[in-house]
This record gives C-alpha cells, structure tokens and sequence, in this order.
C-alpha cells in the first residue's frame, strides 16, 4: 500500500526567485523506512514541510501540485487530522522544546489531544523505554545534550501515535551511540508497521533504510 503520493509537486518560497521544488513526484511505500537525500538547497526540508501541510500555510509561498495521505487529499485534511496522522521532527530540537521537564513535554500534545489519562501514562511509560531516556524523565530539557534533546523531540512526537513519522536531519546533532540508537528506534516503528520518511545528507545515516531517493 502506499502511504504517501506526491504528484507533480512544486513550491516557490514567497520572495523567492525560483521554485526550489519543481514538478516532483513520487510515491513512499507504507510500512518501510524511506530516506531522500540530496544536496544542499535540492528541497529536502521543503518537502517534509509541504507533505506535513506546513506549506503554505506557516511556511509562505506558492504550492503546485498533489498530495495524497494514506488515501487522502492532503488538502481535505483538517489540522487535527494531521496531527494525528503524521508527526514530523525538525533538525534542531530545541525549536520543539519548551517544557520544564522532559515528563511534562511529551505529555503535553496528547492532553491537548484530549488523550484518557490512563492511555497518556501507558504510553509515556512505553516510549520512555523504547527511547531510551527513562533517567532523563524530570531533567529539564534545556538542560540536556543536542543528542538527548533530539531523542526527547523524538519521543514528544511518538506519544501522538502518528501513523507517519517525518524527521529532518535529526541525526545532524547527535553523537554515534545515540545515532545506532536513533537507527534501532526507528527500525522498531518500521516493524510495528509505521511508515517513516527521513531526510539526511549522510551516506551512513541513511544505509539501513529501505529505499533511497535522491532529489
């Protein structure tokens, strides 16, 4: 099945002088792990932008083309829908951290989700362990190395269940422990069937995905 359907995808950035995608599309399969690799300035980052709706809406510009979300017209999609279908974490963690404690971050989306508490705490404590960052539950996520803060990003998102999980370059601050760390998360979502799209420059970040594109 597949996931996500870009067609004939175009964005220009407002002001801009050229459009940094252009007439792009391509399919990513459900249930694998897809990397898109490029060179800087190709439109990596843009893309996760437009696939997760950020475009035009927060990231200003003209958008051509299609996009298609596990059967869905993405622009059908209300924001609500979004955020429980698809879960996208940025280069740099600390734009997406703003809790006293890294317990408060990650229970922070799925209260505004108005998620049972039961189910809050039963998963708090599963993705805790699956992060690996159980000692770091009351630390102050200010506090915390670029690679635990990514690690914490990373959980933040998880606890809303997305069925898609879009990462942009987040092994770029981490040192090699936690990117074998990284890697083995995300082979255990690909196992318990979520789909998963990461941009990454780096031959060797990239290596264990399932299928590479290159733009």
């Amino acid at each position: 099945m597949i996931a996500i359907t870009v067609r004939n995808l175009g964005f220009k950035y407002e002001k801009a002088d050229h459009w940094i995608l252009n007439d792009l599309s391509m399919d990513i399969n459900k249930g694998e792990i897809t990397a898109i690799t490029g060179g800087n300035g190709c439109g990596k980052t843009t893309l996760l932008r437009c696939i997760r709706g950020l475009t035009p809406n927060i990231y200003k510009g003209k958008l051509v083309g299609d996009i298609n979300i596990l059967g869905k017209d993405l622009k059908e999609m209300d924001s609500l829908q979004l955020v429980k279908t698809i879960g996208i974490v940025f280069q740099n963690p600390e734009t997406q951290l703003f809790s006293s404690t890294v317990e408060d971050e990650l229970i922070f989306g799925a209260e505004n989700l108005c998620i049972e508490k039961d189910e809050i705490e039963k998963r708090l404590k599963e993705i805790l362990t699956l992060t690996g960052i159980e000692d770091l539950r009351l630390q102050n996520p200010g506090k915390l190395s670029g690679g635990e803060q990514q690690l914490v990003a990373i959980a933040s998102v998880l606890m809303m269940d997305p069925e898609i999980l879009l990462l942009d370059e987040v092994m770029s601050w981490v040192d090699k422990n936690n990117r074998i760390k990284i890697k083995s998360i995300l082979t255990d979502l690909k196992n318990k069937g979520k789909t998963i799209v990461m941009v990454d420059h780096i031959d060797e970040n990239i290596e264990f995905a399932d299928r590479i594109i290159k733009i």
